[in-house]
Formats: structure tokens, C-alpha cells, sequence
């Protein structure tokens, strides 16, 4: 019988905790993200405004909580874990792990903030989705190539490149659940359970952020796959290696 001897240094413990709660967080995170898109919106679209009333507050209240908080979970374990790996190859390389931590939070926030920007204006091109996946695909490959441009030294790894773009696409998810669709969705359920109980009419803004949080819905299910695909990447697939 082959004999299981767990490690019992602190350092990989510690690391395949945050690898154990980065999956479990990210299969809670995602998905939840793959049934909004694919099984909640068209099955609300066919409900009629009152049987909305009574579904819609109790079901998205527990499942944005968890969809949330899975984000916060995924994102700050993968970070944790991304920076051990920076640390590794910037000690290998005889330097500091700055440059690629401050330029993945730089680029990536910056990113998500001209993705938010081009929501704003709610009308007009900038409502329709093949234009809004346009302008963010742009984003994203530009930000995606500054970062490795800002990273070639050489002594940065596979692994750090490939999880220095995916995690910063995760980033832009993240800031995406809380900065539009939490902000969006709660005052939606707020204004829908006030409508079934009392008969309040919906205000004139609820159209508007219900199609907000939507088309950032849907840019964050597109962004998973390109995410998940250089996660995987990140150590079997070693393609920015020179």
C-alpha cells in the first residue's frame, strides 16, 4: 500500500490553501456568472411582472451575496498565490517583485475604468453589445501587451505572464461584480419588493441599470473564457517563454 505523507512546512501548506480556495471560490464565482447568462436572464425575461416581484428579490439577493463574495475569495487567494510566483522568479532575477505588481493593479484598473467609462453614457452605440465587445476587446489586448512590454526583462516566468493577464482580466470581473452590477442590482431588488408589496411604481432609472448590470454581465461571461484559458496556461501551456 503506497504510504501518504503530507508536507509539513508552513510555506506549501500555506500555498495549497490558497490554490484549495482560489478553486473553490472560482467554481462558486463562475458559476453563478455562467447561470445569470445562460439559465436566470432568459428565464426572467418570460415571467410576467408579478411573478418577478415575488422570485426576483428573494433568489438574486442569496445569489449575488454568493456570487460577491465567490469574486473576493477567487480574486484575492489567485493574487496570493500570483505573488509568490512573482516573488520566485524576481529573486531568481536578482530583483524586486514591484514592477510586475504595480503594473498588473496600473494596467488593469486603468482598463476597467475605460470599460466602465463607455457604459456610462447607457444610449446611443455605446448600448449595443457588439459595440461595447469592440472597445473592450481593444482594451484588453492593449492592456494585455503593455503588461508583457512592461515585463520583459527575462527573468520572468510562464507562469507569471500567463497569470499577470488572466488574473488581471479576473481584476477587471471582479471590480465589474461590485463597482456596477452589485451597485446596480441591489437598488433593482430593492425597487422590485417595494413594487410587489405595495404597488410603488418602478422608477424611470431601473431600465437603465437593469441593462447596465446586463451588458456588464455578459462582458464578464465573455472575459471568463480568455481568463480560464490562460489560467490553465499559466503552467501547462508554456506560451511566453522566449
Amino acid at each position: 500500500m503506497t504510504d501518504i505523507t503530507f508536507p509539513t512546512d508552513f510555506n506549501t501548506n500555506l500555498l495549497m490553501l490558497f490554490r484549495w480556495l482560489h478553486f473553490v471560490g472560482g467554481i462558486t464565482w463562475l458559476g453563478l456568472l455562467f447561470f445569470f447568462n445562460l439559465v436566470n436572464i432568459p428565464f426572467m425575461k418570460g415571467l410576467d411582472p408579478a411573478t418577478k416581484g415575488k422570485i426576483l428579490p428573494s433568489l438574486m439577493s442569496r445569489a449575488l451575496w454568493w456570487f460577491r463574495w465567490g469574486s473576493v475569495v477567487t480574486v484575492l487567494t489567485g493574487l496570493a498565490y500570483w505573488g509568490s510566483i512573482v516573488g520566485s522568479d524576481a529573486r531568481n532575477g536578482g530583483v524586486t517583485p514591484a514592477g510586475p505588481m504595480g503594473s498588473f493593479f496600473v494596467i488593469w484598473t486603468a482598463a476597467w475604468a475605460l470599460m466602465y467609462a463607455c457604459q456610462i453614457p447607457g444610449k446611443g452605440p455605446l448600448d449595443k453589445w457588439p459595440v461595447l465587445a469592440g472597445i473592450y476587446t481593444v482594451i484588453v489586448v492593449a492592456s494585455s501587451c503593455l503588461f508583457l512590454r512592461l515585463n520583459d526583462h527575462g527573468w520572468e516566468g510562464n507562469r507569471l505572464l500567463a497569470i499577470g493577464i488572466g488574473g488581471g482580466m479576473g481584476w477587471v470581473m471582479m471590480l465589474n461584480v461590485w463597482g456596477v452590477i452589485w451597485r446596480a442590482q441591489k437598488k433593482i431588488i430593492r425597487w422590485t419588493a417595494d413594487n410587489a408589496a405595495n404597488g410603488t411604481p418602478m422608477p424611470d432609472k431601473a431600465k437603465y441599470l437593469a441593462r447596465q448590470s446586463f451588458l456588464t454581465s455578459r462582458a464578464n461571461f465573455v472575459l471568463s473564457f480568455p481568463m480560464l484559458f490562460l489560467m490553465g496556461a499559466a503552467s501547462h501551456y508554456p506560451m511566453f517563454v522566449k
